[in-house]
């Protein structure tokens, strides 16, 4: 049997997915959730999108800024991005309030994946003699949030590599000097990828050599992103710049050094042993701890040692690529991969978009069916 295509995008849920886009920098953990309440009549009576964790969710935002205005929401269509939340966690449930306000009809993109909602708000809002459809917008919520989807289908987050390089595929000069490969426009534009993600990752050999500060200073952002190290003997110095700004720093360490722990921790770090094979620290197992910290899109910036790791073991889901206008000749390049024998080894990519930032070229590539969960 063939699937039925999705709904048809409504103009009430596209202005609620731009809400939902709006509030996208500052709702992490949480999803980016946008909601619109209309009257029958097709007049707008009050929107609103998730605040930052802890705050209100878009459909009491939504009430809300009905309430402020002095609309009465009883017998409107609410249109939201997800699933109404029908659980207490750090707010009331969603559900509850809409039932309460007398709505009429609620329409939504998606099921929530959380398991603690995942139906259970759809069943609360009929079993309350609402009518709910279910379906416009699907595919536009989940992309929006698919690092969210992601941490509760896959129990893993939503990994994003970051690569700016030569035409000819360098990332830095036989040297080890890379400032600056790319040009103004390109670094800004990787610093909203940054802005975006929940965490940015590294690794000791780009720290030692660059000790770069990897927060988000060219672009306005409400909120740093965490900050993770892979530093597999504890070599990060006390003095790093990855301590300047104010945010969460989780270094991940395979040999046990309590000493320079308890440094590092002195200092604001969380320090995590995972010790893999080969004295390496286990990639695997601290993406699944990162997920447990609630981290939803993981924006990795690291040397093609790292990157390479990372891909080898299936762990990068998409990469973004800045493409400088030049040729670098000998120097590193994006991953350390190879050699690969045989062409049916290497990585099958979709690209997703390409577009030029003044004089350099992006492109936005996944691999191939891992946005399929």
């Amino acid at each position: 049997m063939q699937n039925s295509p999705p709904p048809p995008l409504t103009s009430q849920i596209q202005r609620a997915l731009r809400l939902a886009s709006d509030g996208r920098l500052i709702t992490p953990p949480n999803p980016s959730i946008g909601c619109m309440i209309f009257d029958s009549g097709g007049h707008l009576l009050g929107k609103g999108h998730t605040q930052a964790v802890g705050g209100p969710h878009a459909e009491v935002m939504a009430l809300r800024d009905a309430a402020e205005h002095g609309c009465s929401v009883s017998g409107a269509i609410a249109y939201v991005t997800l699933e109404p939340c029908s659980h207490h966690g750090r707010t009331g449930p969603c559900c509850d309030a809409l039932i309460a306000a007398g709505i009429q009809k609620v329409v939504a993109s998606i099921a929530d994946p959380n398991p603690l909602v995942s139906g259970q708000g759809f069943e609360r809002l009929r079993a309350a003699g609402i009518e709910v459809e279910v379906g416009p917008g699907a595919e536009e919520s989940r992309e929006l949030n698919i690092g969210f989807f992601s941490r509760m289908i896959r129990k893993a987050p939503w990994v994003r590599m970051k690569v700016a390089a030569s035409l000819d595929g360098k990332t830095a000069l036989d040297n080890g000097k890379s400032q600056w490969i790319t040009s103004d426009d390109a670094r800004a534009d990787g610093h909203a990828w940054r802005a975006r993600s929940c965490a940015v990752l590294t690794g000791i050999g780009t720290v030692l050599q660059d000790n770069p500060r990897l927060d988000v200073r060219l672009v306005d952002t409400p909120r740093q992103p965490h900050l993770v190290v892979v530093d597999s003997r504890l070599e990060t110095p006390l003095d790093a710049h990855l301590f300047i700004a104010s945010r969460a720093l989780y270094i991940y360490a395979s040999e046990q050094n309590d000493a320079k722990k308890a440094a590092l921790e002195a200092r604001g770090a969380t320090v995590i042993y995972l010790p893999g094979p080969h004295g390496k620290v286990d990639l695997a197992a601290m993406m699944r701890d990162l997920a447990q910290r609630e981290v939803n899109e993981v924006h990795v910036e690291a040397g093609h040692k790292l990157n390479g790791s990372l891909i080898r073991e299936g762990l990068v889901d998409e990469f973004v690529v800045y493409l400088a206008p030049k040729f670098i000749g000998q120097g590193a390049g994006m991953a350390n991969l190879g050699p690969f024998t045989e062409l049916s080894q290497a990585i099958p990519l979709q690209f997703r978009s390409t577009d030029r930032l003044g004089p350099d070229l992006r492109i936005v590539a996944r691999v191939e069916g891992r946005d399929r969960f």
